[in-house]
């Protein structure tokens, strides 16, 4: 990719940060260089995936923060963006109410995962593996079991204990 194209993508796409995730934190897999002022920039994308979802475990395992409302509330506090049109968006994008709890699993996460993206960015250009990879990575150090599924319409589902 020529780097004209590159700057026509979104920031958080570019910096591998589709989270846009701020400076403050030294997560696994940052760039060696950081040359944006505010954000984050990872070395690949399931770097930058990770993070986001290490953060909302954080908010789920530290905090009890379960459900999209409350997630969204601090993801995208009001002082910095229009929290309830995310909210809004985000319960849209999962089918799910904004006070129904999440289950630690795939197949709550991953549609929230890539609502985020597409919020953040305007765009989610990455395919279930790569983020699912992220997820993979983010849920190391909690309990967790992967497995192929049966039905092979998802490469994998992911079991996990609290």
């Amino acid at each position: 990719m020529d780097d004209g194209s590159k700057k026509s993508l979104p920031r958080g796409i570019r910096n591998h940060n589709p989270g846009n995730i701020k400076l403050g934190t030294a997560w696994d897999g940052l760039s060696d260089e950081q040359n944006d002022d505010v954000f984050c920039q990872f070395k690949e994308p399931v770097w930058g995936l990770r993070a986001l979802v290490r953060i909302l475990l954080t908010y789920r395992f530290n905090y009890d923060i379960k459900t999209i409302e409350k997630i969204i509330h601090r993801w995208a506090p009001p002082i910095e963006n229009d929290t309830d049109n995310y909210i809004q968006y985000v319960c849209a994008a999962t089918s799910k109410a904004k006070d129904e709890e999440l289950a630690n699993s795939i197949e709550d996460y991953l549609p929230l995962v890539k609502a985020i993206i597409r919020m953040e960015n305007g765009d989610q250009p990455y395919d279930d593996e790569v983020i699912s990879e992220g997820m993979l990575k983010a849920w190391e150090g909690h309990p967790t079991t992967w497995r192929k599924k049966k039905d092979y319409t998802q490469t994998y589902m992911l079991n996990v204990e609290e």
